[in-house]
């Protein structure tokens, strides 16, 4: 083995280390010992990924399998490491995220009981996805995929004592779990047909078997690869929360902040947008399957985006925001555009991380309060935090120079540029998702920052109308792990440098992340890692009309994005700095799409009523059917009912008396002596 496999291995093994140590050995250590175990451990991570970036930048990719964990047959199922730029690229993203959390989360659990198992569960997480990306075969991909998906349920359980947090991680696992039945599915035909889980075999044989078809009913042929990709798809559908199966993770914000910012920013999430990059050579033969993603990304993309502009939890805003910039993600994967998808997903895990952290810096601040109605002017308060949370806002807008601005209009451009079925409906709805994206990025931090302070005096008028606007919406905030105290109206004060620091170092990204798109989207930054047909000429089209990044952004501009996102943020500083009684005013003139956009398009009350209410009829139908009427009425009770009627009759015939004998033992001559006779008599 040579240092630098020794390094791939340190990779995930060092947060892997971390984890166990504070996990299993936590009742040996303290607090102080746990926390430094971990985030040394993702210290020597960091490293180990940026020797590795740097290594594969040189142009050193490794292929190779670390052992064999069973044989099939001829199929052999190993471990083993894919290490190339897109790998190398998501290995430096997820490990300096989660560095960040690390470090955030010391300011952030100072005071909760759990905070060991806590440092426990991140690095575990950061282990899981890391064995998912550097993975070069199936069976590694779903066991990373599960493991992200299991740590996932703790986290966002992690205050396992709330209703509400054990409702929103059964939930997360239960929808990721329709998902991963569809790319379990898909992972089964790839060994019935490839007879590997390998990616290479893989990848150089699925040009031969594109013209094979599969019926799945009785006399309808489907293409072999269509079928493959839709079903693998669907995985990415459900990790990566694309409509339908979105509706986890909103309600996932009931974990810690600095899970929303670890899970929905650089990793769990993304972890779908990754794989269908990876499994590029597979959907580059199906025009059906590409369209299906891009049609799904931009339902997503545009719809999310709408629930984000009547949310007050300052982290569902936040979680929206996420859902509908993975929707551009999966619209770019659909058009072909692998690079400007990673790209975004590199741009997206910093401006989302300050996002998430910095509302978990006001959350603090405001002693665990979420609802955006009772906050307003705390820029004078937190200057850091606002600083921070406005440069998050114009990356996540799409502004330039910001870094958002360059990975989202390559992927509008990509769209339009692209020949495949519903790429026009695509772009229609990505140029339109960014004037409702520039409205709530903006909308969070004129309504947080901006305007009248609405903690100050609970009497306050605006305070009550406030209050009173809360009401006739049903709606509440929701609290982190401590009870928020109404009688509390302290001043809010910046948070620890514990959680500045990590919002300032991903800052920084979030402003100049977006300038190495040259190489990185246009360039030949990904090699062979990702493979694009002649006839999906998106990005190439694109490279043609590229003239570098000053160029970019003066263009920018004057396109239709720049203006359509100046007009979101426009009017919300319109309608929450200059006009706060406006959004009351329009709450009750559009009253019925309000109250759709609140209900979250009724996703949530048909899924309760008709998956979860159908399950509890069924098992309830189950119980009183199966096992209390067949079960425990027939079989059990009724069989001893059955056996003491039996035995009731046949205690009769046990008399005692002779004559009874004598009596049955005629009977019994005279019987057989008339059937012998009758079987004797022609």
């Amino acid at each position: 083995m040579t240092a630098m496999q020794k390094i791939y291995l340190l990779v995930p093994l060092a947060p892997l280390f971390g984890a166990v140590a504070a996990g299993l050995c936590g009742w040996a250590l303290s607090r102080r010992a746990a926390q430094w175990i971990t985030i040394i451990g993702m210290l020597v991570c960091v490293a180990g990924s940026l020797a590795v970036y740097q290594d594969v930048m040189q142009g050193n990719v490794f292929n190779g399998a670390l052992y064999t964990w069973m044989v099939s047959g001829n199929a052999k199922f190993e471990i083993g490491f894919l290490i190339d730029p897109l790998s190398a690229t998501m290995m430096v993203v997820v490990s300096f995220v989660s560095l960040m959390v690390h470090v955030y989360t010391i300011g952030y659990m100072a005071d909760d009981p759990g905070y060991k198992r806590f440092f426990s569960y991140i690095s575990l997480f950061t282990f899981s996805m890391l064995m998912l990306v550097m993975s070069n075969n199936f069976l590694q991909l779903f066991f990373g995929w599960e493991a992200v998906g299991l740590v996932s349920y703790l986290l966002i359980g992690f205050w396992y004592t709330r209703p509400t947090a054990i409702y929103a991680n059964l939930k997360a696992f239960l929808v990721n779990r329709v998902g991963d039945f569809g790319f379990l599915l898909g992972i089964a035909l790839v060994l019935m047909y490839f007879g590997t889980l390998d990616y290479a075999a893989v990848f150089a044989n699925a040009k031969s078997l594109s013209s094979n078809t599969v019926e799945i009913f009785p006399g309808a042929a489907w293409s072999l690869m269509t079928v493959i990709c839709i079903l693998l798809f669907i995985g990415a559908m459900g990790k990566s929360a694309q409509f339908p199966l979105h509706v986890w993770l909103p309600d996932s914000m009931e974990g810690p902040t600095p899970i929303s910012a670890l899970i929905h920013a650089a990793t769990m999430v993304t972890a779908g947008i990754f794989m269908v990059a990876r499994m590029s050579p597979l959907f580059e033969l199906s025009d059906t399957a590409l369209t299906f993603v891009m049609t799904i990304g931009a339902i997503t993309a545009f719809f999310m985006a709408l629930i984000a502009t009547v949310q007050y939890d300052i982290k569902r805003v936040v979680a929206y925001s996420t859902l509908s910039q993975l929707g551009y993600m999966t619209m770019a994967l659909g058009a072909s555009a692998y690079s400007a998808a990673i790209f975004h997903l590199f741009t997206h895990a910093f401006f989302k991380a300050v996002l998430f952290l910095g509302a978990g810096s006001v959350i603090i601040a405001m002693h665990h309060e979420q609802d955006m109605r009772k906050m307003g002017g705390l820029r004078k308060y937190l200057p850091i935090t606002y600083v921070t949370m406005l440069i998050g806002a114009l990356a996540n807008a799409g502004l330039p120079p910001f870094a958002g601005f360059f990975s989202k209009d390559t992927i509008i451009e990509a769209l339009h540029a692209s020949p495949l079925a519903g790429a026009g409906f695509a772009y229609v709805l990505a140029t339109a998702g960014v004037l409702v994206g520039g409205f709530y990025s903006f909308r969070l931090v004129f309504y947080a920052f901006h305007g009248k302070e609405r903690f100050a005096d609970p009497h306050d008028p605006a305070v009550m109308a406030c209050d009173a606007e809360r009401a006739a919406a049903h709606d509440h905030a929701h609290d982190e792990h401590h009870e928020h105290n109404e009688s509390h109206h302290a001043k809010p004060h910046e948070s620890p440098w514990v959680v500045t620091f990590p919002l300032i170092m991903l800052a920084i990204p979030s402003v100049c992340a977006g300038w190495i798109i040259g190489q990185f989207v246009f360039g030949d930054y990904f090699g062979n890692a990702i493979t694009v047909s002649q006839a999906h000429p998106a990005i190439a089209t694109l490279k043609h009309e590229f003239h570098g990044v000053m160029g970019m952004i003066t263009h920018g501009f004057i396109s239709v994005p720049f203006w359509l996102a100046v007009a979101g943020a426009g009017t919300a500083y319109y309608i929450y700095v200059l006009r706060p009684d406006l959004p009351a005013v329009l709450r009750k003139r559009w009253g019925v799409v309000v109250t759709i956009l609140m209900e979250k398009y009724g996703f949530d009350r048909f899924n309760d009523w008709f998956f979860a209410g159908g399950a509890r009829c069924l098992g309830t139908g189950l119980w009183k059917g199966g096992d209390i009427a067949v079960i425990d009425g027939v079989l059990v009770n009724g069989s001893a009912r059955a056996v003491g009627w039996f035995s009731t009759v046949i205690r009769k015939l046990q008399s005692g008396y002779i004559y009874n004998y004598a009596f049955a033992m005629i009977f019994g001559i005279v019987l057989l002596l008339t059937i012998t006779l009758w079987t004797l008599i022609p």
